[in-house]
């Protein structure tokens, strides 16, 4: 903080008492009563009343997030508005909002309520909202002064996802323009774990920072005596090191990079514990990624049977916005999957890397919520030292199209200069912008004006690439094939390859390829398990993911009653899959690419050398003109999920942009 400026106001909170109960009611109520923030409630609301902007900081298990927004609507200081609480996961708006209903014994959709993507359970009797930072955002597409809530909770506002950064700019100017009518006034409150306070506290007009003391027990921390070259295995030799000395109801969490090395660990745990000794407990190992459907999310919160360990293996989701009640071990790995964004290259990348320091010290805090615990760091205390502080956030390392694009629906016309905490570069903000105005999202003359195009496209949560594919369908007659594909494109891969069995899966796959592309493939594995009604050994027989499926399936749902919403005509184009192709480039066509003499391909757009993703079905073949949904790094700069094109189609869409980019063909 500069000299100038104020130094925010402190206020430290005092510690509860344990507290035993009886029936299921009084159990919640006493447990209420035993939280840590709970002695403390009457000093909070009196600073909540008073300020317009609060900075809460409450250790974990102080019960900020279910409580605070209780102590509210009970103090009845909101006004006839809604409490809305933010979060950066769906997972986490879902299990607090059950939480919170039962504490006040009500049903879920009655007084408390959430709303995520693709899932809305409030109602018009509804006055505290749990909801992903996303779904206040379209809120606010509509409403821009969120008048409907009194008060917003940004909660865990440390993660800063690309949503959360856009939200705090966009509730800080709902609420100056709120500012002097009482009646209608906003107040904001801003929580988190840990964060940068003096950070938080000058964004908000040095709001007062507020200190709630948690309930953390102690946790023994582990670290490796040497560097690990491979964590996965380090971490499954630590998961039974922990299992054959410590009591079976002491339940472990693993924090891995993504689903793919979940299920992998899913299965080599399996295979070891069938050679475990007869006395050895058993396991229940529990996956836990966002990917996941949310009622098999919801399993990492049931106990174990009597006598048997609970492992769960979890991405970054199980730092902070969930709280898995038996946790007694953390297998910290250190490693976390992020994206990184190169707008001069257009390299969306999707890389592991190492996790911040902030964020290894969420991950030990997991140990310590109910009773002592461990924490098993697989890198050595140099390694820690080495990390940096704080995780760079997410709208400097990102695409930022979606941003643009939502920022101009709610009015905002001037987003070079948006107010941004952290903003991103201006190169980013600018390549945003162009490509918004290559998609039509934006009027030719005026860059800061959405077209009608743009203004249909800000309706669907999605990539704005995708967004103007999907309107694009409805004009080539083939917008339901064109929701399956997209639907697709929105999960984890639907195909799945045992290491084992790799040519067996690729001989079970080889019936679907389809000489165009890609998307046409996954398009003709939809049709076969929905011929076969979604039979769960035709999916084990073709090594497709029914899970992941089935989520597409639900995704699929929620985009076409969007697009009934927009009287976009639900019509298809049978079997001539053509149009699916051309429509395709009218969303796509800046990633397409040509073919070299070599045998390599060059981008059209910034004369990239790339090669096809070995996983595509056009590996081995050499079409002329290709288009592909994304670009990764890794031995070499990749095109995954590759379509046929004919380059007509291109000079058909953007012509002036292919006049310096393709020697045409004839």
């Amino acid at each position: 903080m500069n000299s100038q400026s104020p130094s925010p106001k402190r206020q430290k909170f005092s510690h509860g008492n344990n507290a035993n109960g009886m029936d299921q009611s009084e159990k919640l109520y006493q447990h209420r009563c035993s939280l840590p923030i709970y002695t403390a409630r009457s000093k909070l609301m009196r600073e909540l009343r008073k300020n317009t902007s609060s900075i809460v900081i409450g250790e974990t298990g102080s019960g900020k997030t279910t409580q605070i927004p209780q102590y509210l609507l009970e103090a009845g200081v909101c006004k006839g508005g809604m409490i809305a609480c933010t979060q950066p996961r769906r997972v986490a708006a879902i299990s607090i909002a059950n939480r919170v209903s039962s504490e006040m014994g009500v049903n879920i959709g009655e007084k408390v309520g959430y709303c995520v993507r693709f899932d809305d359970t409030t109602s018009p009797e509804t006055k505290i909202k749990y909801m992903t930072d996303g779904m206040l955002l379209r809120e606010a597409i509509l409403d821009p002064k969120l008048l409907r809530y009194s008060f917003i909770i940004l909660d865990e506002a440390h993660e800063r996802t690309v949503h959360t950064d856009v939200l705090f700019g966009v509730v800080k100017k709902a609420q100056k323009i709120r500012a002097g009518n009482d009646h209608k006034s906003l107040k904001i409150v801003v929580m988190s774990a840990t964060m940068d306070v003096d950070h938080f506290s000058q964004y908000f007009n040095n709001a007062p920072v507020l200190y709630l003391q948690g309930r953390q027990h102690p946790i023994k921390l582990l670290y490796s005596h040497e560097a690990q070259s491979d964590y996965l295995f380090a971490a499954l030799v630590a998961i039974f090191q922990i299992h054959q000395k410590y009591p079976a109801e002491e339940d472990m969490l693993v924090f891995l990079t993504g689903q793919e090395e979940i299920e992998s660990m899913v299965r080599s745990i399996k295979e070891v514990a069938m050679d475990l000794p007869s006395d050895c407990p058993e396991l229940v190992v529990t996956p836990m990624y966002a990917a996941l459907p949310p009622h098999q999310q919801l399993k990492v919160f049931q106990p174990a049977p009597s006598g048997k360990r609970k492992i769960i293996l979890s991405t970054n989701i199980a730092e902070t916005s969930v709280t898995v009640p038996g946790i007694k071990h953390v297998i910290d790995t250190g490693k976390v999957k992020a994206k990184s964004y190169q707008p001069g290259s257009g390299l969306d990348m999707l890389k592991v890397q190492w996790v911040s320091q902030a964020q290894a010290w969420q991950r030990t805090g997991r140990a310590g919520r109910e009773d002592s615990g461990s924490c098993w760091r697989l890198y050595t205390e140099n390694e820690f030292a080495r990390l940096p502080a704080n995780t760079v956030p997410e709208i400097q390392r990102c695409n930022l199209a979606n941003v643009v694009l939502q920022l101009l629906a709610l009015n905002i016309r001037d987003v070079l200069n948006f107010d941004f905490m952290d903003p991103p570069s201006k190169e980013s903000l600018r390549s945003a912008l162009d490509q918004l105005k290559l998609l039509g999202a934006l009027n030719k003359e005026n860059n800061k004006q959405l077209t009608s195009i743009g203004r249909q496209m800000s309706v669907f949560p999605l990539e704005p690439r995708l967004s103007r594919v999907i309107l694009a369908s409805a004009h080539h007659g083939c917008l339901e094939e064109i929701l399956t594909i997209v639907s697709l494109l929105s999960v984890e891969s639907i195909q799945h390859s045992p290491h084992n069995k790799r040519e067996a899966a690729f001989a079970a796959w080889r019936k679907f390829v389809s000489s165009e592309g890609d998307h046409v493939t996954l398009l003709t594995i939809y049709r076969a398990y929905r011929g076969v009604k979604g039979n769960k050994d035709w999916c084990f027989d073709n090594f497709v993911h029914q899970r992941n499926m089935r989520h597409a399936i639900e995704i699929r749902t929620q985009l076409r009653g969007l697009c009934v919403k927009a009287n976009l005509p639900l019509v298809s184009c049978g079997q001539d899959t053509t149009p699916v192709r051309k429509c395709l480039v009218q969303g796509l066509f800046m990633n397409s690419a040509e073919l070299q003499r070599d045998g390599s391909y060059i981008t059209l757009d910034r004369k990239q050398t790339v090669s096809i993703h070995p996983s595509s079905c056009l590996f081995q073949c050499k079409p002329a003109y290709v288009l592909y949904n994304e670009l990764v790094q890794t031995t070499k700069c990749y095109m995954r999920n590759v379509c046929v094109i004919d380059p007509e189609w291109l000079y058909d869409v953007a012509p002036e942009y292919f006049r310096q980019r393709v020697s045409r063909t004839r």
